[in-house]
């Protein structure tokens, strides 16, 4: 919306035109960035938060708690919570530059790691991003809705020829089709900005997730017992070396769980003032990571006083759970809808990251920056543009063979937890702040906020040496692009 000024006539021209005169910031429907009015409020925040948090991770936590017992399992996710909480809160902060009520606002994570740090740092928090959260997730996303795709063909099976039937499905040809659908729906204009995605994602994600919670309580009631241990798994099942090597990637798969920093700023984003943005977030951080912390407890304890230390590796495709056969499908397929479209909200970043750069390094380019323009029925007219043919086909092309040679489901997510959650979730929130509020160098919050840090380094250097080690045993066991389920 724009309003109109006053009628001006053009010099050159002669005739008379309107010129749109800029919205009046402050207004009652504008905000002091000349923006039309934020609406969002504590509850849209949540949602928004628990819709961003709650994924397919969540279908790890109870091998992740298998592998750290009854006491390290909910102590680790009490701890993640807690920590995501607490930089969650620094990151809000940081919304507004100077003032924080009145300062500028930055509209993206990238933004705000720009006006509080700037220089190199900007570059490495691109680069972070654009690694872990559109070409790791990318692959990650890939591999878990091929899984789940094959879990649909051999439940079928299972359900006809019996729980001990052999039921081989080979991955590739679903990984194939997922990523021939991902190449065509790249091509379509602002896919991720489609207003019922984010309805359906949130749909699919509570009921794969509700589904997976609900035959875990199912069968321990069947069962009558509650299995596990103290300690976690057996070393008479692995040994002590695997061991340590699974503990460090079940924290990773948990650090996994917990990620959405990198969205923080756009949701805070949507709100109005007053009271102020950051206060609001402080309220929306605690009520959504208080109500995922419930729900992961609730799932990892369940899944794992269900199943012991055979605990499968995902909750939905190991196979625990064989009947309802329906039911099992309807989760699987659920998972396949919800990454499908996550896929491209997640890689459109990077997408126009590039396609940007190219048009400012090459603007004369036809080949880049011309559009050929033809009509398809039904749909209407559509611009082709030949580099983001090109360009984002090799990208899908390139994530789906790889998430062919690594069909891992856990040993993926472990890797992606330990990428993203300490550059993004701890080292850029807390220096952001230590510069926002101009914290001196060693002084006891400086010192305090350093430990924190550090501490979050060294478990996600742990975290990605286990699932490093992870992917290299089972690569071992599997050929790619020869793997069967």
């Amino acid at each position: 919306m724009s309003k109109m000024g006053d009628t001006q006539i053009n010099p050159r021209q002669g005739f008379e035109l309107s010129v749109p005169m800029p919205p009046e910031a402050g207004s009652k429907c504008y905000d002091d960035d000349a923006r039309l009015k934020r609406t969002g409020t504590v509850w849209t925040a949540s949602a928004r938060i628990i819709t961003a948090v709650i994924g397919s991770g969540v279908l790890s936590l109870a091998w992740a708690t298998a592998q750290l017992g009854w006491v390290a399992g909910p102590a680790v996710m009490l701890m993640f919570s807690f920590v995501t909480y607490y930089t969650s809160t620094l990151l809000s902060a940081c919304y507004r530059s100077g003032d924080p009520v009145a300062g500028k606002r930055n509209y993206t994570y990238t933004d705000a790691v720009r006006s509080n740090l700037g220089g190199f740092k900007v570059k490495v928090c691109e680069f972070v991003q654009y690694l872990n959260l559109s070409f790791g997730v990318a692959i990650g996303y890939t591999t878990a809705s091929s899984t789940s795709m094959v879990a649909i063909k051999r439940s079928n099976c299972f359900h006809k020829n019996g729980d001990k039937a052999p039921c081989h499905v080979n991955s590739n040809p679903y990984t194939i089709a997922f990523g021939v659908a991902e190449i065509i729906c790249s091509q379509i204009p602002d896919f991720d900005q489609l207003w019922w995605l984010s309805i359906v994602a949130a749909v699919m994600s509570f009921t794969y997730s509700s589904i997976g919670l609900g035959l875990g309580i199912a069968k321990v009631v069947e069962t009558g017992t509650i299995r596990g241990s103290l300690t976690g798994i057996d070393t008479e099942t692995v040994t002590e070396t695997e061991k340590i090597w699974r503990r460090f990637q079940a924290v990773g798969d948990i650090a996994f769980a917990y990620s959405y920093s990198p969205v923080l700023i756009e949701i805070q984003d949507t709100l109005k003032s007053p009271p102020s943005e950051a206060k609001t977030m402080k309220k929306a951080t605690l009520v959504s990571v208080s109500t995922t912390t419930l729900f992961y407890m609730l799932c990892g304890c369940m899944g794992y006083a269900a199943f012991g230390d055979s605990s499968p590796r995902n909750l939905l495709t190991g196979f625990g759970f064989f009947n309802p056969y329906w039911l099992i499908d309807i989760a699987n397929a659920a998972i396949v809808i919800h990454l499908f479209g996550a896929y491209q909200v997640s890689v459109q970043p990077l997408y126009a990251f590039v396609e940007k750069t190219a048009k400012e390094k090459y603007p004369h380019s036809q080949f880049i920056t011309k559009d050929i323009k033809f009509r398809i029925p039904v749909f209407g007219s559509y611009n082709l543009n030949l580099f983001r043919l090109v360009w984002r086909t090799s990208f899908v092309i390139v994530t789906t063979v790889i998430s062919m040679i690594l069909p891992f489901f856990n040993d993926v997510v472990g890797l992606l937890g330990a990428l993203g959650f300490w550059p993004l979730t701890v080292y850029f929130p807390v220096e952001m702040y230590i510069a926002q509020k101009r914290i001196p160098k060693w002084s006891t919050r400086w010192l305090c906020l350093q430990i924190l840090s550090s501490a979050c380094l060294v478990i996600t250097i742990a975290v990605a040496a286990g699932s490093i080690a992870a992917v290299i045993s089972d690569l071992k066991i599997n050929k790619p692009f020869k793997t069967s389920y």
